[in-house]
């Protein structure tokens, strides 16, 4: 598997292109805006895309999904149905922070807690995680050992929970629930079962891991909940 991270949109969000090495596809996770520097980034990788992956539905990074599967005739698939109110919302956010033209989209598969996406032969594991958002998923690869949790964690910050709908104590509970617990998925039983070895990408921001966020991050650091 590989991994190309592309900061785009005046908020430097984190658009991921995840590639499968056995079969070259591709998948490109929350595609803000800058399509054409997405796509580039997938011709330098000899990558073929098959589908978008959305985390949620702000601006930042959903504004470029319609526009993307409309262009090479992708299936979309995220997020969670409760972010129907921010698709539908997409071009009123781009008048609001003053991005590019959006549009709404419908997505071929809302996906659920527990759900199962695939990118070639590679499998996410995916997490409903609302709190910054109500519909927010995240995916975890468990055999590598990675995470694309969009804006729901940060290193040493967690997602905004002052937008429409957001709700801090889901979020922490998002984290604290369904995040740490990835470190003991079944496929990998002999991972460090605090989970300190699984990285993460955040929508914004550098690489972390859990065991770094679990022990440091004033949010969520486990002494907090001793």
């Amino acid at each position: 598997m590989r991994i190309t991270v592309v900061p785009v949109t005046p908020l430097q969000q984190n658009a991921s292109i995840i590639i499968c090495d056995e079969t070259g596809k591709a998948a490109v996770v929350d595609p803000g805006g800058e399509l054409d520097r997405l796509l580039d980034a997938v011709e330098a990788e000899q990558a073929v895309l098959e589908k978008i992956l959305v985390t949620h539905a702000h601006i930042d990074h959903a504004g470029g999904v319609a526009e993307l599967a409309r262009r090479l005739r992708l299936p979309i698939e995220g997020p969670h149905k409760a972010d129907q109110f921010w698709i539908d919302m997409l071009a009123e956010q781009a008048r609001m922070f003053d991005f590019p033209a959006s549009e709404a989209f419908v997505p071929d598969r809302w996906l659920e807690d527990d759900d199962i996406v695939s990118v070639g032969n590679l499998t996410w594991l995916v997490k409903h995680c609302p709190g910054h958002t109500p519909g927010h998923v995240v995916f975890f690869q468990p055999q590598h050992r990675l995470a694309l949790v969009g804006d729901v964690l940060f290193q040493g910050a967690i997602g905004r929970t002052d937008f429409p709908r957001g709700n801090y104590a889901d979020l922490i509970d998002s984290i604290r629930g369904k995040l740490w617990p990835l470190a003991t998925h079944e496929t990998a039983p002999q991972a460090d079962h605090r989970g300190d070895d699984v990285e993460f990408v955040p929508g914004h921001g550098p690489r972390s891991t859990f065991g770094q966020e679990r022990q440091t991050n004033p949010f969520v650091a486990d002494h907090l909940f001793a």
